[in-house]
């Protein structure tokens, strides 16, 4: 698998997200994900505290030593949401953010992340606040490198700011965002500002939520995420009449080549300008393996250039 520069890291530009694990995955499961991922050439693996309320890091740190070797892998976690009582809560004060901290390093049984993040951005803390518990991250040796997720342009463009390594500030080292044919937001700002702030940009669900593999044409599966009571919300908005028209040319663009839907999608994303991993996910460990099958490909220019004609 090619691998590509974050910060000081060299990471596979695909990354393994593990949101399902614990829940609607469990450790068998993971663990063939896993496997399959590192044989396939594959290092950065991406979780978050509130995954499962900490299940996800909890799975992910029962294979460190026993079916990975630490340095085998490339681990980033998040912090700042929480889910009590069914609500989501962001809080990103400096208390919140370093305890979470500590937690995700218990559940993964590891003494550093290679890369910590700010899960979503807080408008009810001050951004100095929350920059700082960055800053105790990384020299108190729990974290290597540091980024934020899910901010817009100027969000990403004055965090990065205020972080500048000149001034003894733990510098951000990427953004990461939602990015797929069904979602471009992130080409108005975000990926500018991350190449302009020499960051790296980490795409999530490239599959726009699943509905990309062209699952979803006739109907929502009862064994999708779509009828999932954890996703089902998450998935309804790209079930639209536009969606739709994405998913049938993704479909065309994938019988033309003799490739499926899901590897048109993703080999879109990967290899987007600016993008430096897309995060995939599975349920099992069987659909993780047909999707990393996405390495053996890449998009004709002519294709792409349809595919961004139909998304834009």
């Amino acid at each position: 698998m090619e691998y590509r520069k974050l910060g000081g890291l060299s990471i596979s530009r695909l990354g393994l997200g593990t949101m399902t694990w614990g829940r609607d995955t469990d450790e068998n499961e993971a663990a063939q994900q896993l496997q399959y991922f590192v044989e396939a050439g594959g290092n950065f693996v991406d979780t978050a505290a509130v995954y499962g309320d900490g299940d996800s890091e909890r799975v992910l740190g029962g294979f460190i030593g026993t079916l990975v070797k630490r340095d085998q892998i490339v681990i980033a976690s998040k912090a700042g949401i929480t889910f009590k009582d069914g609500v989501r809560k962001v809080s990103n004060s400096r208390n919140e953010l370093i305890s979470d901290l500590d937690r995700t390093l218990s559940r993964l049984n590891v003494d550093y992340l290679d890369m910590w993040q700010i899960h979503t951005w807080d408008k009810n803390t001050p951004l100095e606040e929350t920059l700082s518990a960055l800053d105790y991250a990384t020299t108190s040796g729990k974290a290597r490198y540091v980024g934020v997720c899910n901010f817009n342009g100027w969000q990403l463009a004055r965090s990065s700011t205020l972080q500048n390594p000149i001034f003894g500030k733990a510098a951000i080292a990427s953004a990461q965002n939602e990015y797929s044919l069904l979602n471009r937001k992130v080409e108005e700002e975000v990926i500018p500002a991350a190449a302009a702030l020499n960051l790296g940009f980490l795409a999530w669900s490239p599959l726009g939520r699943g509905v990309l593999t062209g699952k979803y044409r006739d109907g929502v599966p009862s064994d999708s995420r779509g009828a999932s009571p954890h996703f089902a919300n998450f998935v309804e908005p790209y079930l639209s009449e536009r969606a739709r028209q994405i998913v049938e040319a993704v479909c065309v663009a994938a019988d033309g080549l003799g490739y499926s839907p899901l590897e048109v999608a993703l080999s879109w994303v990967r290899d987007a300008p600016g993008v430096t991993s897309a995060l995939i996910g599975a349920r099992t460990g069987a659909q993780l393996r047909g999707i990393l099958t996405v390495e053996q490909i890449s998009l004709p220019d002519q294709v792409r250039q349809a595919l961004n004609e139909v998304s834009a």
